[in-house]
């Protein structure tokens, strides 16, 4: 669960972006803040928002971050 970087009013949902639809209409109108929403979810989903996380299992060897078993570092 995240919260919102401007009102830290707390956002329900899995977006990529920690803006909340008030905060996020109110800083870029509606129709840019929903096209971020979406870039950015669909980045997340992509794997482009991990880009220089540094994951590794319990014996400390380095893995993908999304191998089973990994914990994020950094």
């Amino acid at each position: 669960m995240n919260k919102c970087v401007y009102c830290k009013q707390i956002i329900n949902d899995e977006r990529a972006v920690s803006v909340c639809d008030g905060c996020g209409h109110r800083v870029w109108g509606e129709k840019m803040f929903n096209a971020i929403k979406q870039n950015m979810d669909n980045a997340k989903q992509k794997g482009d928002l991990n880009q220089g996380s540094v994951c590794a299992d319990l014996k400390g060897n380095v893995k993908s971050c999304e191998e089973k078993g990994a914990l994020r570092l950094i």
